[in-house]
């Protein structure tokens, strides 16, 4: 059975996928967390040293974006690749300016004003679960702390464009998000499955940005197909 690799978002440790690891426990789960480097290229390299020889990948947000610098830098190692509500674009300038105004908020201890304004507004739709997933995602935010989001923010701001890297991929490849996620929206997903056109792409209905727990049944079905492509 293939080893598989979860990468989480910004700001989100392994219950990210709590719903999934449940699912699969039998399989072999690596679970690197996105922290000790301040670019993906680092972050990339970071995760290739620790992971299997061979795996499955699969990512989600800021996870998704080092997942495609992984395939960029290995692409032999990986198996299967799963892209969940992430960009193959590099940074947008208007996001780019927010960066140092939350840096400098968070350096100055406003870690929880910057993640409950800011970042929680902007990650899921409406639903029965949305306080508790909103807690959920400010408890991990807050266990990771300000060094590691100062980290991550600068490694998003200077990401590489991966269309060319997704252009080369031939692995079994699942390109997923959620119907009304704000920050990777499904346009996006549809680039990349036009860049990967043996792809397959599913679109998880009353999801936002963060399906692996909005809608866990739906999300872990599509992973659990792809697994078996």
């Amino acid at each position: 059975m293939t080893p598989l690799v979860l990468l989480p978002g910004m700001m989100c440790d392994a219950r990210l996928f709590g719903p999934q690891i449940a699912a699969f426990g039998a399989r072999a789960l690596h679970l690197p967390s996105l922290i000790g480097a301040d670019t993906v290229q680092g972050l990339a390299a970071q995760t290739l040293a620790h992971a299997p020889l061979r795996f499955a990948l699969a990512g989600l947000s800021m996870g998704g974006i080092v997942a495609m610098e992984i395939i960029a830098q290995a692409p032999d190692r990986v198996t299967h690749l799963a892209l969940l509500d992430t960009n193959p674009l590099a940074e947008a300038a208007e996001v780019k300016a927010r960066r140092a105004p939350q840096i400098a908020a968070v350096q100055a201890g406003g870690l929880d004003r910057v993640m409950r304004d800011e970042m929680k507004p902007n990650y899921l739709t409406h639903g029965p679960n949305r306080a508790a997933i909103l807690d959920l995602c400010m408890d991990m935010a807050l266990a990771l702390g300000a060094e590691v989001f100062v980290n991550q923010s600068l490694a998003l701001r200077d990401r590489p464009n991966q269309q060319e890297t997704l252009r080369r991929v031939t692995v079994p490849t699942l390109i997923l998000c959620g119907r009304h996620d704000a920050l990777c929206p499904v346009a996006r997903h549809a680039l990349m499955h036009s860049l990967i056109p043996h792809s397959t792409l599913h679109i998880v209905e009353k999801a936002g940005h963060l399906p692996t727990l909005e809608q866990p049944e739906q999300t872990t079905a599509a992973l659990t197909r792809w697994l078996e492509a």
